[in-house]
């Protein structure tokens, strides 16, 4: 995971080379007031990692217990203390948007207290998180336009099952997308005596992006950067075939639907390319006829580039007998992307 880290780093200097190119509207602000993420080196005071641990755990990515172990956004270090120890920096909204959930209460979830914003950038339905938060702004509840900027809560170290060090005091920042709306149901179905005290904004249904190369493209390349186009290039996986013409995903992310002539009742499933962590960022229409397992879920291929060195912690896809099949793991996540009550 070094190397991803010293790419950004050389990005960093590169456009350091072009700060008179810095866009002057920029579509997000920073969550904090930590901004070493554009300076060159800088990240190793932006991150903060894990206990005894560089600052690289603090990353997105498989980047903790020796790439075993997934961690779906980033922590980003504090810039201020009061006399107690404890960190002192506002969280701010990083793009106008719409409070889509608070959580204030600890104990409900290791992300503590926690905060989810939904935007709209580029056409994209996007969710930032905020999490760790010591406090939530008191008139802040779902359905409360932000801006821009303005202040969201408190940095802070609340959790439910561990106690976070007042030296690795951070706040938890993701950029994510929602998975199904029906979620709810889905859960009760198949994850039988489990709690859901999250709704749909259970973690289950929400699939994060690294938000350091969109922050970094934003400000510097901002009259090139599209969101839209940035998840699309995603690298992909695999690719899996799915028996299913209608599920939410379709409509929320129809930028990821490969434009096609294909009268709508033609379509018997699509061809899904899916990510590591299993977005699916190319979404090919079918006709039965193109179909190629009468199965419901087939898996067709594997990137092999992007595994094993890459990402380690996949779980979606494994090798047995010599060949690539879904993991159970893996038949579970495309259950619930195409799922439909």
């Amino acid at each position: 995971m070094e190397k991803s880290f010293q790419k950004y780093t050389t990005i960093l200097c590169l456009v350091t080379l072009l700060s008179e190119s810095i866009a002057q509207n920029p579509r997000f602000v920073l969550p904090t007031s930590n901004d070493w993420i554009y300076k060159p080196g800088g990240l190793e005071h932006f991150l903060v990692g894990t206990d005894g641990k560089p600052y690289t755990t603090g990353g997105f990515g498989c980047v903790r217990t020796d790439g075993l172990q997934f961690h779906e956004g980033v922590d980003i270090k504090y810039t201020s203390l009061n006399s107690k120890g404890e960190p002192t920096d506002p969280v701010v909204a990083v793009a106008p948007g719409v409070v889509a959930y608070v959580n204030s209460t600890p104990g409900l979830s290791t992300y503590g207290k926690y905060i989810l914003i939904q935007h709209k950038i580029d056409g994209v339905e996007l969710y930032s998180l905020y999490a760790h938060l010591a406090k939530i702004e008191s008139n802040l509840r779902p359905g409360t336009p932000v801006s821009a900027g303005q202040v969201i809560g408190l940095m802070g170290r609340t959790a439910s099952t561990y106690r976070i060090p007042k030296e690795r005091a951070h706040l938890h920042f993701e950029f994510t997308l929602l998975v199904n709306d029906y979620f709810p149901i889905w859960f009760k179905h198949n994850c039988p005596g489990e709690r859901n005290d999250h709704g749909v904004w259970n973690g289950q249904n929400l699939l994060g992006i690294n938000p350091i190369p969109i922050f970094l493209n934003d400000l510097y390349n901002t009259h090139a950067f599209n969101l839209a186009d940035f998840l699309k290039n995603q690298p992909q996986l695999c690719r899996v075939q799915v028996r299913c013409k209608r599920f939410p995903w379709l409509k929320r992310y129809p930028f990821f639907i490969k434009q096609s002539n294909m009268p709508e009742e033609l379509i018997a499933g699509y061809e899904l390319g899916l990510t590591f962590n299993g977005i699916p960022v190319e979404i090919v229409p079918k006709t039965e006829h193109e179909l190629v397992s009468p199965s419901k879920v087939h898996l067709i291929s594997v990137n092999e580039t992007e595994l094993p060195k890459k990402y380690p912690v996949v779980k979606l896809v494994r090798r047995h007998g010599g060949k690539w099949q879904l993991t159970q793991a893996g038949y579970k996540h495309v259950a619930l992307l195409t799922y439909t009550p």
